[in-house]
């Protein structure tokens, strides 16, 4: 298991120059070291605009702060997020533009390489005492967006980060009403 927190994150410039993302993890990419195997962060988007393009990279946004984003691309239905959405996967390859519904939002980014790796992101929200046990083969992450939990008796903060490579099973308890966000990775075969 390892731990991350505030100090270990480093804010970075957005590809395309629009802003600025909170950088939680990167995993190198194993051949190109300008490449990420994956990446977690979270974004503030203070005006509308292009979203960066990541060719052969497979990103899922959630929303977590703010009054709403619309994410727009050609000749398809616009997609509102907005808190209590549900993750949104797109390839990063694909334009799209985001228009602001209101003031700054924040949201949480998580990026991989489609060729290495498969990668899912889930929200778990606990009660106080409430628990939620983890399953999968591959690496398991898991921030702190609210309140205090516990994964298999480690503890878990707003703002931390905890990593497992290869965990079996692992059970999430809020110290409190708390929620989770849980992030698997899987190689891919071959």
């Amino acid at each position: 298991m390892r731990r991350w927190g505030p100090t270990d994150y480093r804010d970075m410039p957005w590809k395309n120059g629009g802003g600025v993302t909170r950088e939680l993890l990167r995993l190198p990419h194993p051949r190109e070291p300008e490449r990420f195997l994956m990446r977690l962060s979270i974004a503030t988007v203070a005006s509308s605009g292009p979203f960066s393009l990541f060719p052969g990279v497979d990103r899922t946004l959630l929303f977590l702060e703010g009054e709403g984003m619309a994410l727009r691309r050609e000749e398809a239905p616009e997609v509102v997020l907005e808190r209590g959405s549900a993750p949104f996967r797109f390839p990063g390859e694909v334009p799209f533009e985001s228009r602001l519904l209101g003031g700054p939002v924040h949201d949480f980014n998580l990026m991989v390489d489609r060729e290495l790796a498969e990668a899912r992101l889930d929200v778990v929200e606990l009660a106080a005492g409430g628990e939620h046990s983890i399953e999968g083969a591959g690496s398991v992450w898991l921030y702190g967006l609210e309140g205090r939990a516990k994964v298999s008796g480690e503890p878990l903060a707003e703002q931390e980060l905890l990593g497992w490579e290869a965990p079996g099973s692992l059970r999430v308890r809020g110290v409190g009403a708390a929620r989770v966000v849980v992030v698997h990775l899987t190689p891919r075969g071959g």
